[in-house]
């Protein structure tokens, strides 16, 4: 399981790998940047007894070196890694 999102901090700077699975062999991804935001929020999906009934999603938003804007859905394959440097705080 992924750490919570409360765990991450705005500045930190992390690499998120993620894998998608599929009939024969998953395909791993990787994004590194720096966190704007971790936050935990619902979907439009129904999920019967869960918080208003919606399907609620653990998310970081994450800025690449390049600028660009990444919203990553953590599940529990998800590993989420802070990288050294003077950025990155302890997790």
């Amino acid at each position: 399981m992924p750490a919570h999102v409360e765990h991450y901090e705005p500045g930190m700077r992390v690499r998120v790998t993620q894998q998608i699975g599929r009939q024969n062999n998953p395909v791993t991804t990787a994004v590194v940047g720096e966190i704007v935001s971790s936050e935990q929020a619902k979907t439009g999906s129904w999920y019967a007894h869960a918080k208003d009934d919606r399907l609620w999603l653990d998310r970081l938003t994450l800025r690449k070196d390049d600028g660009e804007i990444v919203v990553c859905n953590l599940d529990q394959f998800s590993v989420v890694e802070p990288i050294g440097g003077a950025s990155a705080k302890s997790a």
